[in-house]
């Protein structure tokens, strides 16, 4: 375990994220260069820099700022050791002996992109791309960008290790605007901020701590052994450690992500004002919602507005009061609402956002029954599944393009909801209705002991990740499209992910 280190939260300012510029641009396309390093950064003024590994050589990495129907063409470039510095397990699947440990793919999470540009978890590649998974297939990846205005964020992929070079840095924001975000006059420029918040543990000496073994530790156990979930004892915003943020008493738009490894934030502000929200991670709701608090697991994104206009002169918490949290994770980032009013706050707050085209559940081809289940591995450690199948079993997911389907996701395991994440679509969440789980363990079929009920208000617009509690069935709907190929689910509880709970799914196209 780490030492605990006692950091004096809100003495560095919270950084904004560099705005990555393209190498080549015209009026349809735009082409950028990636790299990913190893480097030291502080994330605290008291502690040393701390290695890390970044896009760019910096955490987060750039963020992309691209217009919806741009196209944008990354090249991804590995410059990573050969070596990981934290704790790799190879009896993992994906992450065995015999492979590269410097090895990455990145994903665009929750872009609508060809299959050879979704980041899949064997098209991984080395330095220099001398070697590859056995499923690379380019080197430049493409993205069309036809999402709605959202904030979508990427980060590695990487089969068996996806937690480990996460957890080391690899993440950054990716910004798609359009006209019509234009025409609302919401707050922008300086007054528009990206909060990527993650959970980080540190050793004395400023290193990251990440777990080589679970606590009560069994001889039998690999070493270094998955440690499932792990959930770390410091937050920080932008790569800084419980930062503070100087604001005018006006509007700001806050563009919020949990990309921790598995952490549930529930946020909420100290001062118990409202946030007014009008986004989620496919974009704009239909009408401004305001809250109180909201929960973000792992991958989930948040668009709100926050009008300090009635408090200059106070500072306020952004609180985590999920009932996990500790002292430590408790607080999240301090608001001083002390600067003077630079000009008229002109930027508005509409109810009314657009129109989002609703799947109604008529126009569904099929829906599937899809278990959540948990069993032990050879080793004896948890092991979480989808359908109770592994990442090599034949693939069982096969929909036909541009079809409507309907996921009934049943959680059959005692413990925290378990944020699911579907690549290429967007969704929207039907319900979640508790049932019978002993009845359904012992037979197989449902019987429901209570209504369903509806989406959170915070959870209305379009999805790419939602929470599916212990005891509930959890229903989405969703258009499987445009693009064809092979694409997964899985638990965004990246260690989860890391051991066998994702799945591969295959898009066709049927010839008749």
């Amino acid at each position: 375990m780490p030492v605990k280190i006692k950091l004096k939260k809100f003495v560095d300012e919270l950084p904004i994220p560099n705005t990555l510029s393209p190498k080549k641009r015209d009026y349809h396309s735009s082409y950028y260069e990636v790299t990913m390093k190893e480097f030291s950064q502080k994330l605290h003024r008291d502690l040393g820099p701390t290695r890390l590994w970044g896009y760019e050589g910096m955490f987060p990495g750039p963020t992309f700022e691209v217009m919806k129907n741009e196209t944008v063409f990354v090249k991804w470039m590995n410059d990573l050791p050969k070596k990981h510095f934290l704790p790799v397990d190879t009896t993992i699947h994906g992450s065995e002996i015999t492979l590269p440990e410097g090895r990455s793919v990145v994903h665009l999470h929750g872009g609508r992109t060809p299959a050879h540009s979704d980041g899949y978890p064997e098209a991984w590649f080395t330095r220099n791309f001398e070697q590859t998974g056995p499923l690379f297939e380019r080197e430049v990846y493409t993205y069309p960008n036809m999402e709605r205005a959202t904030m979508l964020w990427y980060h590695d992929h990487t089969v068996g290790i996806t937690r480990l070079n996460i957890y080391a840095g690899l993440a950054g924001l990716y910004f798609i605007r359009d006209e019509h975000e234009r025409s609302l006059n919401l707050p922008k420029g300086n007054y528009e901020i990206p909060l990527l918040i993650v959970d980080r543990s540190f050793n004395s000496d400023g290193s990251l701590y990440y777990p080589s073994k679970p606590d009560q530790t069994d001889a039998a156990l690999p070493h270094p052994s998955l440690v499932s979930p792990f959930d770390a004892d410091t937050i920080l915003v932008n790569g800084k450690v419980y930062p503070y943020l100087d604001v005018e008493p006006r509007k700001y738009r806050f563009r919020i992500l949990n990309a921790s490894n598995s952490r549930i934030l529930t946020l909420r502000m100290e001062s118990n004002q409202p946030f007014y929200q009008i986004g989620t991670d496919g974009g704009f709701l239909e009408t401004t919602v305001k809250i109180n608090e909201f929960i973000l697991m792992s991958a989930e994104r948040v668009d709100v507005i926050i009008d300090f206009s009635q408090y200059y002169g106070q500072t306020m918490i952004l609180k985590n009061v999920t009932k996990s949290a500790s002292p430590e994770t408790a607080d999240v980032m301090q608001f001083r609402v002390t600067v003077p009013l630079r000009s008229t706050d002109t930027s508005s707050l509409p109810f009314y956002l657009g129109n989002m085209e609703r799947l109604p559940r008529t126009i569904a081809k099929k829906t599937r029954y899809l278990t959540l289940v948990r069993i032990k591995d050879q080793y004896g450690r948890s092991l979480n599944l989808l359908g109770g199948k592994m990442w090599m079993d034949r693939i069982s997911e096969k929909i036909e393009v541009d079809t409507v389907e309907i996921w009934r996701i049943i959680n059959l395991i005692d413990d925290d909801p378990h944020p699911i994440h579907l690549h290429l679509v967007d969704f929207q969440i039907l319900d979640r209705q508790p049932f019978d789980v002993s009845h359904f363990q012992k037979t197989g079929s449902l019987i429901f002991t209570g209504p369903p009920a509806p989406p959170n208000p915070y959870e209305t617009g379009l999805k790419d990740t939602v929470g599916t509690p212990f005891g509930y069935v959890t229903s989405i709907i969703a258009r499987f499209g445009p693009f064809t190929g092979r694409y997964v689910w899985h638990c965004h509880m990246l260690e989860h992910e890391d051991h066998e709970m994702m799945r591969p799914i295959e898009i066709f196209k049927a010839y008749r």
